[in-house]
């Protein structure tokens, strides 16, 4: 069809997310926690999309100046406004639908996304670093639905490190939009960004990645990981996997081979694959 891919259909990977805490707690196979996390995850895609329609249809102008947004459906006029505007309303609508049905502890985030995806489309992306605060924004109020789903407790320590990698994360698809506009000649329209922003960008972005990974090696001397691991320590493994990992993003966001949203790159990259699935090994050893 058509409209498929202006539901960017790849980015519903990023609705993952909603998993973490039943993985954490260790609950992944608890069907009765993991039913409704399933539905709140399928919430998120219909909203997600729902709301790509909406903000493709109010930036459309902008992006026929895009080098890249140029060839979006919206706005090459394959896909017309008024279709666009109305499917994305019904995708909205049936997501916090599918929401509520769920969980009514999950609903409540799932709407508050579709609110603050619409101010971000409508006004806040334009101020500088506010809107890297609302993207990391979009990330953890998954995690929290995901919590509130499956009704597990989202700590402090997944909240402090979700904060940190998120705004890491942000920054580094900030940084990666500035570089390519930077060496295309474009203006950064609708933004509040000039080229000359990125360098600053990266500074941000790269500590606030190292100060996740502190949090994340606090985290491991915490009660919480004694009572949920046998062998702690070998968790203690993960925290070089991570500093790999964010340097390696920010490498290739510095290489300006970053052209898409960091968690969408990820899932077409090779190590990071292979660092999740040590990541997964190794937790599983600790376990």
């Amino acid at each position: 069809m058509r409209i498929v891919p202006a539901l960017r259909p790849l980015h519903w990977s990023k609705n993952l997310l909603v998993f973490i805490p039943l993985v954490l707690a260790h609950r992944a196979a608890d069907a009765a926690a993991l039913l409704p996390t399933l539905i709140v995850f399928a919430a998120f895609c219909a909203v997600a999309s729902g709301t790509y329609l909406i903000n493709d249809c109010r930036d459309a102008e902008f992006d026929r100046a895009h080098p890249k947004k140029k060839t979006r459906l919206i706005a090459s006029g394959a896909l017309g406004l008024q279709t666009a505007l109305i499917a994305g309303i019904v995708l909205v609508l049936a997501g916090i639908a599918a929401s509520w049905l769920a969980s009514h502890r999950a609903a409540p985030f799932v709407a508050g996304y579709v609110l603050l995806s619409l101010l971000y489309s409508f006004a806040l992306k334009r101020y500088p670093l506010v809107d890297v605060i609302v993207l990391s924004a979009f990330y953890a109020i998954r995690v929290m639905a995901g919590g509130a789903a499956g009704d597990v407790e989202v700590s402090d320590w997944l909240m402090a490190f979700c904060t940190f990698l998120f705004i890491c994360l942000a920054l580094l698809k900030r940084y990666a939009d500035l570089r390519h506009l930077a060496k295309s000649g474009e203006s950064a329209g609708g933004r509040g960004y000039v080229a000359d922003d990125a360098d600053l960008l990266r500074s941000i972005g790269v500590a606030c990645g190292m100060i996740a990974v502190l949090v994340f090696a606090l985290y491991l001397d915490s009660e919480r990981v004694r009572r949920l691991y046998a062998s702690p320590r070998l968790m203690w493994l993960i925290a070089p996997l991570l500093l790999y990992w964010i340097s390696h993003m920010w490498l290739l966001a510095h290489r300006g081979t970053v052209e898409d949203d960091p968690i969408i790159v990820a899932a077409k990259d090779i190590p990071s694959y292979v660092v999740a699935l040590l990541v997964a090994a190794i937790a599983l050893a600790a376990a």
